[in-house]
């Protein structure tokens, strides 16, 4: 077995025990991979997931107009995935990410948290 089949298949067993929601989405945080920043949160269902991992770029499932969306397509502000994590219950993903343009919020926020509560 070469490294390139050992290696699609340790992705496919991760794959199989992430846990989709019920309209099978899982949440994406994605972080500056330099800074720590929390720049935003969305959702991957099994085909953005897919295209994240092969293309190492950020793909999310938009929930509000139901499509495949390549963060950054319009915008020109991709995302380039340095690191993706699982959580303790595989419920959730961490991309550690380099921002292209430094702006990951549609408002032209640097982060989609910036309404501060506290």
């Amino acid at each position: 077995m070469t490294i390139t089949q050992q290696t699609h298949n340790i992705r496919r067993l991760i794959f199989m025990n992430l846990k989709f929601n019920k309209d099978g989405l899982i949440p994406v945080i994605a972080q500056d991979y330099k800074t720590g920043d929390v720049l935003m949160l969305a959702y991957m269902n099994e085909e953005s997931y897919k295209k994240t991992v092969e293309t190492k770029e950020m793909w999310y499932w938009s929930r509000s107009r139901k499509v495949l969306w390549h963060k950054g397509d319009t915008s020109g502000h991709i995302q380039k995935v340095k690191e993706l994590y699982y959580d303790c219950d595989a419920d959730a993903l961490l991309a550690k990410i380099e921002q292209v343009g430094d702006v990951a919020c549609h408002t032209g926020n640097r982060s989609c948290f910036f309404n501060k509560v506290i």
